[in-house]
């Protein structure tokens, strides 16, 4: 069974408040939603991507306890000049409950609120979560099962059908894709994810080509773990281009 739920409530009198597992916190951050935001990575991840650049937030038990509030107070004291908040990871929905007390907590103060996943727990994610949340930033990995299973480590299914659940209940979507050389930039593996990604109408908002980079080897190297990516290039301008073409074709839309 997959280690979904991390977070606990501290023995203490009364109602405690709860508490989740917080990797680190980044105010200012501009690329994930739209204006300024507070951006928390919560601990904890199903997925192994192979090119993932916070390995060391894949432990759900990496990371400090904290409580919604502690967070918001924060938040508070930095309200004017945020545009919203984002909560990343890690995998957030592998923390359901801390992040409907955190986004609840954000929407009192009058903040847009998003959440950066890869969907694959979906399944996590009750309706008052789903309207707790304005956008949804996810990461469509691969069309192809078996690319799929080799950068990720899981199956495609589950995050497919999130995508399409988000969809269907008109819950706005940014969709990234990460491009790399050598993995996940096939022609035919880049047309599949466009092709999906046109199926989901007018949700999605946004579509963005993420060059691979190796920006987060050192994290491999400081936990002992192997980077298989160590002699792949990053992609280069033209292929992200190139890429990018191909979603506008199929998508009709921009992509950035």
């Amino acid at each position: 069974m997959i280690e979904s739920e991390t977070i606990t409530r501290p023995a203490t009198q009364g109602n405690s408040p709860l508490t989740g597992r917080v990797h680190s916190v980044e105010s200012g951050g501009m690329i994930d939603g739209p204006g300024v935001r507070y951006v928390v990575f919560l601990s904890g991840c199903p997925l192994r991507c192979l090119y993932c650049h916070n390995p060391d937030t894949a432990s759900p038990t990496h990371g400090d306890p904290k409580t919604a509030d502690m967070l918001l107070d924060e938040i508070r004291r930095q309200r004017h000049f945020l545009q919203g908040i984002t909560i990343s990871g890690g995998e957030p929905l592998a923390q359901p409950e801390f992040c409907k007390e955190l986004l609840r907590g954000a929407r009192e103060l009058g903040l847009h609120t998003a959440i950066d996943t890869s969907g694959h727990l979906g399944d996590q994610v009750d309706d008052e979560l789903l309207e707790l949340t304005d956008l949804w930033l996810l990461d469509i990995k691969s069309s192809d099962p078996a690319t799929h299973l080799r950068t990720t480590g899981v199956e495609r299914g589950p995050a497919r059908a999130f995508a399409r659940r988000l969809a269907d209940a008109a819950q706005p979507m940014w969709i990234r894709f990460v491009l790399v050389p050598g993995l996940t930039d096939a022609p035919d593996n880049i047309e599949g994810v466009a092709e999906f990604v046109a199926t989901l109408g007018n949700s999605v908002e946004r579509i963005e080509v993420l060059p691979f980079h190796q920006m987060g080897i050192h994290k491999w190297e400081a936990l002992g773990r192997v980077y298989q990516l160590k002699d792949t290039p990053a992609a280069t301008p033209e292929q992200a281009e190139a890429a990018r073409g191909i979603f506008r074709r199929h998508c009709g839309m921009p992509c950035h």
